[in-house]
């Protein structure tokens, strides 16, 4: 299967460089092209909780830091997008999830990557369903389980 191209900016906030070890960029890299149906241009940041919040508090007006943020800037005909992912949320969801912390990583830059093109998981239950569906297929050709088993 040939994977589309991927110019990759990978980035570690200070208070998240204990994670650099977890994603070396050749992984990332993988992961994200796995993902793309289109060619595209990323950044990935590894933020801290206080970066975390901040951004989610100016960009989707909740007060809390969460997992994976996607800024798509555009779709086609390469996506362009950052995807910031906040470390000390991704390390505690990877542990009540039962899941190493790779397989948690790789599985919010699936979805993250998938937002960048324009999925949406928030639009109905069915845009829900088919999205959780493609990341699982996803996932299972890395090698990684169902990320939506309980």
């Amino acid at each position: 299967m040939a994977l589309n191209a991927l110019a990759l900016s990978l980035q570690f906030a200070r208070d998240a460089a204990a994670h650099r070890a977890v994603l070396p960029r050749h992984k990332v890299a993988r992961w994200i092209r796995h993902a793309l149906a289109v060619d595209a241009e990323i950044t990935v940041r590894i933020v801290g909780a206080e970066e975390g919040q901040r951004l989610n508090r100016e960009f989707r007006h909740k007060d809390y830091a969460t997992n994976v943020l996607t800024f798509d800037y555009q779709q086609e005909p390469v996506a362009v997008a950052d995807l910031v992912l906040c470390a000390p949320v991704v390390e505690r969801e990877a542990r009540e999830q039962n899941k190493t912390l790779e397989e948690h990583y790789a599985h919010l830059l699936v979805h993250g990557a998938l937002h960048a093109q324009g999925w949406d998981h928030e639009t109905s239950a069915q845009d829900a369903d088919e999205m959780e569906a493609y990341e699982t297929a996803i996932m299972q050709e890395l090698g990684f389980a169902d990320p939506y088993a309980a």
